[in-house]
């Protein structure tokens, strides 16, 4: 894997990331429940995805365009987190480019999977 080591960033820049991929990944869950279940469904996991995005969806509200259906508008501010991301926070670091798979986030949960899934490596 070629990733930047956590101890080469700041500590700042891991939790912006952790921050930004958190709130990005939790907008995804929440798009991906819309595919399955209605918003207002009883079931727990959907009424906590939505609870913690509803403040980031009303943040954002102003830019989310208002043709999109309704499931996809959690997509689309997620969107504007991973470009944030990719985009800003290796230039903020002074960083041309990172590449793929050099989120700090991303790069720890494959490290865990790739622990579990090869323990003799």
């Amino acid at each position: 894997m070629n990733t930047i080591p956590l101890e080469a960033l700041p500590v700042w820049a891991i939790i912006a990331d952790y921050a930004l991929g958190l709130i990005m990944w939790t907008l995804v869950g929440r798009a991906a429940f819309r595919l399955f279940m209605a918003e207002d469904s009883p079931f727990f996991f959907n009424r906590i995805f939505i609870r913690l995005t509803d403040p980031v969806m009303k943040a954002f509200r102003w830019v989310t365009p208002s043709f999109l259906v309704d499931p996809l508008k959690p997509l689309f501010v997620a969107w504007f987190f991973f470009m944030a991301r990719f985009y800003l926070m290796p230039w903020l670091l002074g960083y041309s480019v990172m590449g793929m798979l050099s989120f700090p986030l991303e790069g720890e949960v494959a490290a865990v999977i790739w622990k579990i899934l090869r323990p003799g490596w």
